[in-house]
């Protein structure tokens, strides 16, 4: 892949890619700021922000009337690690594009009605998702059981409804100038646009807004888990579930993609272990997943799901340990891990079709290293072998490093 980068000398770091096979161009800002760096009683800002990135910015009150008129789309997306926007527009109408991202850089037009309304959309969001939908405090109660120090502990919504609530307007516009800064953020800019044309309109759009004092980051690192966690809770919900989650690595450790595969073993796909031992041949479960948090800092290999009928939460409970403990005492077939890896590879493949797609991909893997890793991912998929899957099995899937919950329906 033909990729082309600068820094600016305000900090902003441009990566570029050109693809002629469509007509259209994508930008792709990612901020690196996300709720890890939220103080632990102000929590949400993060998810907060992409709400009010959209209320309007200094000069240009309405974001989304200009862009639509110019035929673009866009969207956001915030998580514990980044902050995410996104936009696509015809290639003759990209400097829009430029002009409307650029001026929510610079400052938003900050108001307290603009606040009142945004806070009142994230605390209906708040509402809907995570207190009022079944199993929607999941998230929130193994976050707790899993984390006592690290900022991981609480989710990108917010660690209680209060903390949107109660936010003043300084406190937002301190957060913003404090994170939202051009030598805080990667810009990719993808499709069918040249190198040239990037650099210029990148220069004459971006090239004055200030660089800014972001913070260094110092957060707490999480102690070594030694004892079991576990919790049980009584709620409104049709059927019981499991949740379990083991502490594993970072996104930068050589072990992540190892992780990664085991997750897909388990449960990606009708001949995943999970899926044809556990719901097929045994029927213990309806259905069960497992996946990996690929978070930036050591994170969670999460599995849940919900017992089929009859099937208490400790029998489940049992079968899941089972299956772990296969991958721990033997080592993969190479036939099932060529398997996995060879679904890696297809997605990795198409994921990047899309000049969407590579835009977003870029930025994440400049923003983690660098922009050019996104060739060497299947590279590093493919390294792993059946010896590093086994020996990262015993190392993890331990009692003592270990949460459980156990969501019981509470009208049985």
């Amino acid at each position: 892949m033909k990729i082309n980068k600068c820094v600016l000398d305000n900090g902003l770091r441009l990566v570029h890619y050109k693809d002629t096979s469509t007509q259209m161009v994508a930008l792709n800002i990612v901020y690196d700021v996300g709720a890890r760096d939220e103080h632990p009683e102000h929590t949400g800002f993060a998810h907060l922000f992409e709400h009010l990135m959209f209320g309007g910015s200094v000069n240009i009150p309405d974001y989304d009337t200009p862009l639509q008129l110019a035929g673009g789309e866009n969207n956001a997306w915030t998580n514990s690690d980044i902050t995410n926007y996104y936009l696509t527009i015809p290639k003759s109408n990209v400097e829009t594009g430029f002009w409307l991202e650029s001026d929510r850089m610079l400052g938003l037009a900050f108001s307290e009605h603009s606040l009142e309304v945004q806070r009142g959309v994230v605390m209906e969001e708040f509402k809907q998702r995570y207190l009022n939908q079944p199993y929607g405090d999941a998230g929130h109660l193994i976050r707790l059981l899993a984390y006592q120090v690290h900022p991981y502990r609480w989710p990108t919504i917010g660690k209680e409804l209060s903390h949107i609530e109660h936010a003043t307007l300084e406190e937002v516009k301190a957060f913003f100038y404090r994170y939202y800064a051009p030598n805080n953020a990667v810009l990719t800019v993808t499709g069918n646009i040249s190198w040239e044309e990037t650099v210029m309109l990148t220069e004459k759009w971006f090239g004055t807004i200030p660089y800014r004092e972001v913070p260094v980051r110092t957060l707490p690192q999480e102690p070594v888990q030694t004892a079991e966690r576990r919790q049980t809770v009584m709620r409104p919900v049709p059927l019981d579930a499991l949740y379990m989650a083991y502490h594993i690595c970072s996104h930068k450790h050589p072990d992540y993609y190892a992780f990664d595969i085991l997750s897909d073993i388990l449960s990606n796909g009708r001949s995943s272990r999970f899926n044809r031992r556990l719901v097929q041949e045994q029927k213990l479960f309806s259905s069960i997943d497992a996946y990996i948090s690929g978070t930036r800092d050591a994170g969670l290999l999460h599995i849940c799901g919900k017992p089929a009928t009859g099937v208490s939460l400790e029998q489940a409970e049992a079968a899941v340990c089972e299956e772990l403990e296969k991958l721990q005492q033997q080592p993969i077939e190479e036939q099932e891990l060529e398997k996995v890896k060879n679904k890696f590879e297809s997605t990795q493949i198409f994921g990047n079709i899309n000049y969407l797609n590579v835009a977003t991909n870029l930025a994440w893997f400049e923003l983690n290293g660098q922009a050019e890793d996104i060739d060497r991912e299947v590279d590093r998929y493919r390294a792993v072998t059946a010896k590093q899957l086994q020996r990262v099995a015993q190392e993890a899937f331990r009692k003592d490093n270990s949460v459980v919950l156990h969501y019981m329906c509470e009208n049985r």
